[in-house]
């Protein structure tokens, strides 16, 4: 059975893990009661088609020597799939030392080395080889492309600034390690809007236009079913002084949120449409909602 084998996979990649790194400073386990679970299941030799709810979700911490600097700190973060390995995990590195754009061209390579090399086979620890191997290429680009700004003062005041709002249609949001990461990506580049998760999934950010395109960056490089910007919306700004007062004052939103409207259904991963259409109502985009569902709100 599927299941069943991909849940012996990941339950035996997880022991090895363990083994290899025994310490909390090591390996860090996100979500106790989810691995709980996995063994549960395997133990059991369970005979029904459908998974654990919670999928094991967990921190590698590295520290890496590199050359001509001193050593740096690196943290994979790890999610699997309830089809993992069949499917590929989902991995975010976090390294102090890299620029948010080096950052997502590492993540992009790494993940196209994964699809290339280890479909259908456990890939953690291949994952952490190749971050080992490679992290030290993506900081040495981050330190000779820090000095470029300096060069091009004029170009970069010339530039004119765009206010954005994008609207990002997923198939599901159920994972918490990508609920935490749009939370966290939303605060770090100064972006409001909302993440409704279940199914489906809708996330609006707005704010400035390389803030917006910096978080779909990232966002759709994590594994997803589907996930497509739905709609946006682009607002030019006029280059001065008051463009800080304009960008407030065209958001829709205050802050950013996780929202959830009176989740229901068998697994509790359907939302209230009327609600949402409400919440979007009172913050003048209602005419959003027929664009997601085909249907005008009431």
């Amino acid at each position: 059975m599927a299941y069943l084998e991909w849940a012996e996979s990941q339950l035996a990649e997880i022991e090895l893990l363990t083994s290899m790194f025994p310490t909390q400073e090591e390996l860090e386990m996100v979500d106790q009661l989810a691995l709980a679970e996995l063994r549960d299941y395997v133990d059991a030799s369970a005979s029904t088609d459908s998974p654990p709810p919670s999928r094991p979700q967990f921190l590698l911490k590295q520290r890496l020597d590199s050359e001509g600097t001193e050593t740096v700190d690196v943290t994979l973060s790890c999610a699997y799939p309830s089809e993992y390995p069949s499917a590929l995990p989902e991995i975010t590195v976090r390294c102090a030392s890299l620029s948010r754009a080096q950052q997502t061209q590492l993540h992009t390579s790494l993940n196209a080395f994964l699809m290339e090399n280890c479909q259908g086979e456990v890939c953690v620890l291949s994952a952490v080889d190749w971050v080992k191997d490679n992290l030290r290429v993506f900081i040495n680009k981050s330190s000779s492309a820090a000095p470029a700004p300096k060069k091009e003062p004029a170009a970069a005041a010339q530039s004119q600034e765009v206010f954005s709002r994008l609207w990002i249609y997923s198939h599901h949001i159920y994972n918490t390690t990508k609920r935490k990461n749009i939370l966290e990506w939303s605060k770090e580049l100064d972006l409001s809007g909302f993440s409704m998760p279940g199914k489906p999934g809708i996330v609006c950010v707005e704010g400035l236009q390389t803030a917006c395109e910096e978080f779909w960056s990232r966002v759709k490089v994590l594994t997803w079913k589907r996930i497509m910007i739905r709609h946006r919306e682009d607002i030019p700004l006029d280059g001065s002084d008051e463009d800080r007062r304009t960008v407030d004052a065209l958001r829709k939103f205050t802050g950013f949120e996780e929202a959830v409207f009176d989740p229901h259904g068998t697994r509790g991963n359907h939302m209230d449409l009327g609600l949402l259409y409400h919440f979007l109502n009172e913050r003048g985009c209602c005419d959003i909602f027929q664009m997601y569902f085909g249907v005008e709100g009431r």
